[in-house]
C-alpha cells in the first residue's frame, strides 16, 4: 500500500472545502440561501461530511488536531461571511422596496 503525503491529503481537503463554497456561491444570486430550508440541509450535510473527513485525517495522523480545526474554522468563517452578505443584500432590497 502506498503512503499518502500530508500535502496531498491537505490539498484534497482544501479542494473539498472549495467545492462546498462554490455550491453556496452558485446559489448567491437567488433567494435560495435566505429562504430555502432544503438548501440549508444540503449545506449542513456537506459541512458534516467535510468535518468527518477532517476527523478521519486527524485520526490517521495526517493532520494535527489544530490543523483540522483550522480547516473547519476557515470554511465556517467563509460561509458565515457569505450568509451575512446575502442577508445584507436582502435587507437592502427590502428597504429599497419600501421607498418606492
Amino acid at each position: 500500500m502506498e503512503s499518502i503525503s500530508k500535502d496531498f491529503a491537505v490539498q484534497l481537503l482544501n479542494d473539498d472545502a472549495q467545492r462546498i463554497m462554490m455550491l453556496i456561491r452558485n446559489q448567491k444570486n437567488s433567494l435560495c440561501i435566505s429562504q430555502c430550508k432544503a438548501f440549508e440541509e444540503v449545506v449542513d450535510t456537506q459541512m458534516y461530511g467535510f468535518s468527518r473527513q477532517v476527523t478521519y485525517a486527524i485520526r490517521l495522523g495526517i493532520l494535527s488536531s489544530k490543523e483540522g480545526h483550522q480547516l473547519l474554522s476557515d470554511l465556517e468563517k467563509e460561509l458565515n461571511q457569505l450568509y451575512s452578505d446575502v442577508y445584507e443584500e436582502t435587507q437592502e432590497k427590502k428597504e429599497i422596496g419600501k421607498e418606492v
